[in-house]
């Protein structure tokens, strides 16, 4: 079954629904058993609304089974996902290899909580070198962070080949793929034992719900497990219904993300104020080569780095945008513009010239969205 085909037939089951197409939002914290026995042993498919509904199972089945892997929770949001990942296979005395190209509340939660809680962070270049990651690998050392493509500079890691070299030394590895989500790309296919998504983006679609997904292989499902349920987690039945049907969409929503997206960046590349356009199917963009070689598809989030240019320039170019929002997300169906800060700490990180913008593509007319920053442009050159 192909992945688009596979995006709209699992995780419902109409018999089971009076024939309904999509499963019913189901709002359920107390679920009645029918005698003691039942009761105390657990015997009913659903025990409980925290663990689970059928809206709730479908989602993650279906999530599941586009990663490739053994088991899917659902998390309130993309960071809660990112963390509860993470906790699951570190404790107290351990040490995290983090990718330096990370989500930024994901540095924030290392660098606060987990240090808190008394794991150790290293942040490592996005494009190092097995052997470069094998010299930083410790006795303590117990989880490698992948997120490939970053979410803001946009390096592509060789997962293959890092993963390698962690699992050869007993780490998990963990890796953020909601930039090319499971349709363009599949972590556990690959070696990578938790798949993080923030559903918010590709998955809802929408703008209208949060949510996050973890997936795990056959030797993290019980460590998962484990955490989450101790953890409290759950997701509401409407949220989950949001996601699952953002999902059946995905595929066609994500390819006229791409096309847009590459046809922004390529025009960014014209403009004299651009110093460098950050879009792994860009030749330039480092890990390109790797690009091509794992994952070939893009969505549409991708950033621009201008030239040192006045603040009020960028901010007379960003206001009087007509077609891009401002806001901190991504994957919906609108376009979006964004400032971004740029917090590197490895060794040989990049420098940047000027202002760092990151620009999502939504589903408008590419030509509508390509006038409206011709428009924003000319703003940047006069207030300039």
């Amino acid at each position: 079954m192909k992945d688009e085909t596979r995006l709209v037939h699992t995780g419902r089951s109409s018999e089971q629904h009076i024939g309904a197409v999509n499963t019913p939002v189901y709002r359920a914290s107390t679920i009645l058993h029918p005698t003691l026995a039942a009761l105390e042993g657990n015997t009913l498919p659903y025990g409980y609304g925290r663990r689970g509904t059928p809206t709730t199972r479908g989602l993650e089945e279906s999530i599941c089974a586009l990663e490739g892997g053994a088991r899917t929770v659902l998390t309130p949001s993309g960071l809660s996902a990112v963390t509860a990942a993470i906790l699951s296979v570190v404790g107290a005395g351990d040490h995290l290899l983090m990718v330096d190209s990370c989500y930024d509340p994901t540095r924030t939660f290392c660098d606060g909580t987990l240090k808190r809680f008394g794991v150790e962070t290293t942040y490592y270049h996005p494009t190092i070198t097995p052997d470069e990651l094998g010299a930083l690998i410790r006795p303590n050392t117990k989880a490698l962070f992948l997120e490939s493509p970053g979410s803001i500079t946009f390096e592509v890691q060789d997962v293959p080949a890092l993963t390698a070299v962690a699992k050869a030394r007993g780490l998990s590895v963990l890796a953020d793929n909601t930039w090319a989500t499971p349709l363009w790309f599949k972590p556990l296919a690959h070696g990578v034992d938790l798949s993080i998504l923030s559903a918010t983006k590709y998955v809802v679609g929408h703008a209208d719900a949060l949510l996050g997904t973890i997936t795990a292989n056959e030797s993290h499902v019980a460590r998962l497990m484990a955490f989450h349920g101790q953890f409290g987690m759950n997701v509401s039945g409407d949220d989950a219904y949001l996601a699952h049907r953002g999902l059946r969409t995905m595929a066609v929503r994500l390819a006229r993300h791409q096309e847009t997206g590459l046809k922004l960046a390529r025009w960014f590349k014209g403009q004299d104020e651009v110093a460098r356009v950050l879009h792994p199917a860009l030749p330039e963009c480092p890990g390109h080569a790797i690009w091509q070689r794992d994952i070939g598809k893009a969505c549409g989030l991708f950033g621009v780095e201008l030239k040192p240019i006045p603040k009020r320039a960028v901010a007379a170019m960003l206001d009087g945008l007509e077609l891009f929002g401002m806001g901190w997300s991504w994957g919906g169906f609108e376009s979006l513009a964004v400032t971004e800060k740029w917090k590197r700490v490895a060794p040989g990180s990049h420098k940047p010239q000027g202002p760092l913008l990151r620009f999502h593509a939504g589903l408008e007319d590419s030509g509508d969205l390509i006038a409206d920053l011709e428009a924003g442009i000319a703003r940047l050159r006069n207030a300039a």
